[in-house]
Order: structure tokens, then C-alpha cells, then sequence
């Protein structure tokens, strides 16, 4: 799958600019603050509905516009396409594909990304979140089921959050307690099978990748972690939702004590280990990026087999992090699909890989 051409209007610090992009390499080059990741960002939100650095659609729009729009030609599934999103302070997001009406989880039914930046290279030695987040991004492009899954559960959960705060000040909020604590219980069901699914796809990948990586010195692995009571993760739905029923009512004062929740899928993480040790724990600054790095491009392969297609690749400033051994390593396991590589000076990635080579400068953007 491949993005042609993208028109952005009124989008972060873009007027009106247009980019073409080759089908295999493309070297962004720019000082910092220029739009490098600015428009990195566009071409993520033709895969989601939305941005990887925002909570809020209305801080895509550049000031002192009213609403931004991104326009873009895209050759996917044997099919040329054009997706627009259209952003209006105050009104919904408008999705389009052709001309037809579709919601955020129907684009990666057209385009799908794997986004690589500097934060991710934390994304061993961080908090479960990142963890998370990274397994929610990307089972939302391969099972657009997912993303509804995960918006109730984030629905519920911030429901169930408020009365266990509040409860004290307004105690017949409690009337509501158990129903949101059966829905989570219902929603985690479902969602901990896909991420078990996952994790064992992502550890069957990556471990390749990370043993090619170093020089078959060191093994990856992966291992799903959920609610304590659910003994499989690959069990059915019915029986997870028993499990982490049981889990909810031995904790129900703990979270009327604490005011949180403490049960359900929020609570998950990846287990990573390095020839047997906790990575996050024990893995050095280097095998800590080299882990990294091998989950990413195994998240790529996992879409290529998932769609037949290899997704767009968006490495955003995130070689000028890695050493000259890694830089290479990547630069050799990108071919056969597009990637967006941004960085303050080309440096030869362009010679290395044969790719285009696009300047930005005050948003805008000359080849």
C-alpha cells in the first residue's frame, strides 16, 4: 500500500502545501519546528481517524483557521483511493473513502501505518501504558472490531472512575457501580483475547528479528499478562468474564477504599525478557532500543500477513537515536514497502536507500 500524494489545508502549521511520495523510501528533511512530524502525523491519520501525539482533534487545526483538512491518494488492495478527513471546530470529524461516508475504524480497512518515533524507544523500560498502547494501535488496524471494543471499555471505565470518586460526596452513585463493573467485566472479556492473539504473534515475529538483530546472541520474548484470576487468555469470552467477575467482587472495597479501578483489561502488560530477564529490569541501553526496534518491524510483518500488503512505515527522527549498527539494520529490513523516514539532515540515508528526498521548511514543503 502505497500514499501518492497528500494535500493538507489548515493542518498544524500548514496553510495549503501538497507532497508527492515515491513508493519506496522517502527522506524528510527539515531543522526542527519546520513540520517534519507535522506531516508524518497526516499520513497516520489516514490509518487511525486520529493523531499520535493529540488527545483532542481541535489542536490538529492550525491557528486562526476555522477546520483543517487532509487529502490524500493512496494505491491499496489493487485500488487507487482517496481518503479525506475534514476537522471543523465544534462539528464531528468527516471521514470519507471515494466520495463514501466511513468511520475512523474503517480506515485500516484502506491504509494502514506503523509508526516508529524517539518515545517508542522507551517502550521496553516504560510503564504498562506504552505497552498497551502499542497492542491497541495495532490490533485496531488488522480487527476494526477492536477500536469499538476499546472505546466502551474506555467509556466504562471513566464512568465506573467518576462514582468511585464521588460515591462519598453523592452515595447513590453506588447504585451504578456494579453495572459498570459487570460491563468492563464483559468488554475485558473479549478484548483480552485479542491481545493474547497478539502477543503471541508479536513474540512469534519479533524473536527472529532480535536474533538476526544481534547476531543470534539474544533471545526476545513476550508474554501477554492480564487479570490474575484468568488462568487462559485464550479461553472463551463466557469464562474470561466469570474469571475477572471473581477478581472484581474479592477487590470491590479495595476500590471503594482507593478510588480506582482495579480489575479489568487497563490493568494489562507485555512481559519482555531478554534471554530469560525481565528487560525492563535488567536490559541494557542498547539491547533495550534493539528490543524495541524488533517489535516495531515485527508489527509490520504481522500487517503484511495480516492484509498481503506491507503497511506504510513512518520513522519519525528516530535514526539519529540509534547507532551506525542499528541504523543499518533498519535501513536493510524496510524494503519492499513505502516508508517516510523524517530527520534534520539527510546524511545519506537517501544514497543508502534510493529514496526521494522532500525539504521542509516553515510548512512548506519542496522536493
Amino acid at each position: 500500500m502505497i500514499v501518492r500524494r497528500i494535500a493538507l489545508n489548515g493542518w498544524r502549521n500548514y496553510d495549503f502545501e501538497t507532497a508527492e511520495f515515491d513508493a519506496g523510501t522517502n527522506v524528510i528533511c527539515g531543522a526542527n519546528a519546520q513540520g517534519k512530524t507535522n506531516l508524518l502525523e497526516a499520513v497516520y491519520l489516514l490509518s487511525t481517524g486520529r493523531s499520535f501525539r493529540s488527545r483532542f482533534d481541535r489542536e490538529l487545526i492550525g491557528f486562526d483557521c476555522g477546520g483543517c483538512e487532509v487529502l490524500a491518494d493512496v494505491r491499496s488492495h489493487d485500488r487507487e483511493q482517496t481518503v479525506q478527513l475534514r476537522l471543523v471546530n465544534g462539528r464531528p470529524k468527516r471521514i470519507t473513502v471515494n466520495g463514501v461516508k466511513k468511520t475512523a475504524g474503517e480506515l485500516s480497512e484502506v491504509v494502514n501505518t506503523v509508526l516508529f518515533c524517539p518515545d517508542d524507544l522507551n517502550l521496553i523500560k516504560e510503564g504498562a501504558a506504552v505497552r498497551r498502547r502499542m497492542m491497541d494501535n495495532a490490533i485496531c488496524q488488522i480487527r476494526p472490531r477492536y477500536a469499538q471494543l476499546l472505546a466502551d471499555f474506555n467509556r466504562l471505565y471513566e464512568n465506573k472512575t467518576r462514582i468511585l470518586r464521588d460515591w462519598r460526596e453523592k452515595p447513590s452513585l453506588l447504585d451504578t457501580l456494579d453495572d459498570f463493573s459487570d460491563g468492563m467485566a464483559r468488554v475485558s472479556a473479549q478484548m483480552i483475547r485479542y491481545r493474547a492473539a497478539y502477543a503471541r504473534r508479536l513474540c512469534e515475529a519479533a524473536a527472529p528479528i532480535h536474533r538476526d538483530f544481534s547476531d543470534g546472541g539474544e533471545e526476545l520474548s513476550v508474554v501477554y499478562k492480564t487479570v490474575g484470576t484468568v488462568t487462559d487468555p485464550f479461553a472463551s469470552a463466557k469464562e474470561i468474564y466469570y474469571q475477572i467477575s471473581e477478581h472484581q467482587e474479592k477487590h470491590r472495597q479495595a476500590e471503594l477504599d482507593s478510588a480506582q479501578c482495579l480489575t479489568g483489561a487497563h490493568k494489562d502488560d507485555l512481559e519482555i525478557a531478554v534471554n530469560g530477564r525481565a528487560a525492563r529490569a535488567f536490559a541494557s541501553q542498547g539491547q533495550t532500543r534493539t528490543a524495541a526496534l524488533s517489535l516495531k518491524l515485527a508489527e509490520r510483518e504481522i500487517l503484511l500477513a495480516e492484509t498481503g500488503e506491507y503497511p506504510v512505515l513512518l520513522l519519525d527522527d528516530v535514526l539519529s537515536e540509534l547507532d551506525a549498527r542499528r541504523q543499518e539494520f533498519v535501513l536493510n529490513r524496510i524494503g519492499g514497502g513505502q516508508t517516510l523516514i523524517t530527520c534534520c539532515e539527510d546524511e545519506g540515508i537517501s544514497k543508502r536507500t534510493g529514496g526521494r528526498v522532500l525539504f521542509v521548511e516553515g510548512g512548506r514543503i519542496r522536493a
